[in-house]
């Protein structure tokens, strides 16, 4: 077992969580995303906030799609509301 699996069956065994909810690929993706396309420190920023959001009932696979595309969207966002002033 590698150290990323068993981080993630030990994490989730002491929050509770059922293991087999979670998809590991498709978090590590997104922040992967989010850390090249917005900034590093925005990594676990997201991903604590897309546990907020599945919390709150938003479907985990709509909230990475959607943080996803906000991710790659960044720059082009970002300039039209800098330019917005």
């Amino acid at each position: 077992m590698n150290v990323l699996n068993e981080w993630t069956a030990l994490a989730c065994k002491e929050l509770g969580i059922d293991p087999a909810r979670v998809d590991r690929d498709l978090i590590l993706e997104l922040t992967k995303e989010v850390a090249h396309g917005v900034a590093r420190p925005a990594a676990p920023l997201t991903a604590y906030l897309l546990g907020l959001a599945e919390g709150a009932g938003t479907a985990p696979e709509d909230a990475v799609a959607r943080l996803t595309t906000l991710a790659e969207n960044w720059s082009r966002a970002t300039e039209e509301t800098l330019t917005d002033s």
